[in-house]
């Protein structure tokens, strides 16, 4: 007899996901990809979005055929500040724009003096200003550098939506990835940004729906239930929200280290946004203050520039442990080390100069370096709340050192950590559910593990 299952395609920047989950949300069956990159119009390296939609389509068929699975419903996990525009006939009128890529400062100079003061439409629309990382921002510099191809657009669609429309046929915009640090999205008012409307870019996008609304598709005499996709930070956060009582804070890390505050109440202040917090949004519109961080990409630079250096394999600082004699050697004497690639840190040194003979031993002071970092961030999203719960997610909750220094800079916090695989994907598959969940689920579905601070040199 089949298995009932729910299918996620849970895409990342650098890796592409495909879960199938039972009924108890347990994972049955997983599968990873890999793309390269392609360049623009401009020759920035960006996401091959047609190798993208050729793989997930060929899965899905596939695993509609699998003997021993019955896909019930479907739904996706996506990165998010990412547009596909497409014009009334659904084709794909540019390059799935990477969120890095440089913005013109003539034209983000000119959007904040017409629409600004910059940290104002900041707070209200709890966006930072982030070039491309913005997708409002992103439609403002289409229309103005690519008039002619803005033109032609009858939808912009965030990825998750628009993975979904390419099953559906049906395009929606969607609340979790409308507030992702959009500067589309007026928090105050509860709707898109007077200048949103001002622009006309309201007509790109089509309505609403919520997160669990499902369209029913048939696929043969198959039907299947296809969710409008998530926002993968906001998906990564559900299990939490439907499962604990007492407040917490998350860190999902991936290539972006997101620490989010469910339990902040009120708009974001002017410190807030010195800080460099913003809002995410939960499926219902309410805001969720989050504070970012780039850690993976910069942590994948360094290793790199370590790996040469020490000309050990690439893999190697996969088997490191933390070492506590080594961690107390380097705390002792500490001193900035890396000069960051991608991120800005306090007291940085003009450039990285290794001091150590060891890679084990530079890993180290890597980490350290990173987690300080990274304890900054938390403390951000906290701002003056107090908050006893920690929960680690994503990639890094596999990363023993990151996880055993965060317990120490953060003892006065229970930590947690979470299995490293499953985050944002079995969010994506409960908010398309009716399932409840009870206090055990973390700890039955996520491999929940707690990490007791180190002692101290003087305990």
């Amino acid at each position: 007899m089949k298995e009932k299952v729910t299918a996620i395609f849970d895409i990342g920047r650098t890796n592409k996901k495909f879960f199938l989950f039972n009924s108890d949300f347990k994972e049955v069956y997983r599968e990873y990809t890999r793309f390269d990159e392609i360049s623009d119009e401009d020759g920035y390296p960006t996401e091959d979005l047609a190798a993208l939609e050729a793989w997930a389509t060929n899965v899905f068929d596939r695993m509609l055929q699998a003997p021993e699975f019955d896909i019930e419903s479907l739904n996706f996990s996506c990165y998010g500040a990412s547009l596909v525009h497409i014009d009334d006939k659904g084709k794909v009128l540019t390059p799935l724009y990477n969120y890095m890529k440089p913005i013109d400062e003539v034209i983000s100079n000119e959007f904040y003096q017409k629409y600004g003061p910059e940290d104002e439409i900041s707070r209200i629309t709890g966006s930072l200003k982030m070039g491309m990382l913005n997708t409002g921002m992103h439609l403002y510099w289409l229309k103005k550098v690519h008039p002619e191809v803005f033109g032609k657009i009858k939808y912009s669609l965030h990825l998750p939506q628009y993975l979904s429309f390419k099953f559906t046929g049906v395009p929606v915009s969607e609340y979790t990835s409308i507030g992702c640090h959009t500067l589309l999205w007026d928090f105050e008012k509860n709707e898109y940004h007077d200048w949103v409307f001002k622009e006309n870019i309201d007509k790109l996008f089509p309505p609403i729906v919520p997160s669990y609304r499902t369209i029913p598709l048939n696929f043969g005499k198959k039907t299947v239930l296809v969710g409008p996709g998530i926002h993968d930070s906001s998906s990564a956060l559900l299990p939490y929200i439907r499962s604990l009582s007492d407040p917490f804070l998350l860190v999902s890390t991936g290539t972006w280290s997101i620490s989010i505050n469910p339990f902040q109440k009120g708009m974001l202040t002017r410190e807030d946004i010195l800080r460099e917090s913003l809002f995410n949004m939960r499926i219902d519109g309410s805001p969720v203050k989050v504070a970012r961080l780039f850690l993976g990409n910069e942590y994948k630079l360094q290793v790199k520039e370590l790996t040469k250096y020490f000309q050990v394999d690439p893999d190697y600082h996969r088997t490191v442990k933390f070492n506590e004699e080594t961690f107390f050697e380097i705390s002792k004497d500490f001193e900035p080390m890396f000069k960051w690639k991608s991120i800005t840190g306090k007291n940085e040194p003009p450039k990285t100069k290794i001091s150590y003979d060891h890679f084990d031993h530079a890993y180290h002071q890597l980490m350290l370096e990173l987690v300080l970092l990274q304890v900054d961030s938390i403390k951000s999203a906290l701002g003056k709340q107090t908050v006893k719960q920690l929960y680690i997610d994503g990639g890094f909750s596999d990363n023993d050192i990151y996880v055993k220094l965060l317990s120490h800079y953060l003892r006065n916090m229970r930590l947690r950590t979470t299995d490293s695989s499953l985050g944002s994907a079995l969010g994506a598959a409960l908010v398309i559910s009716n399932t409840s969940l009870d206090s055990k689920f973390l700890k039955h579905q996520y491999g929940l593990k707690k990490h007791p601070p180190l002692k101290t040199l003087e305990e």
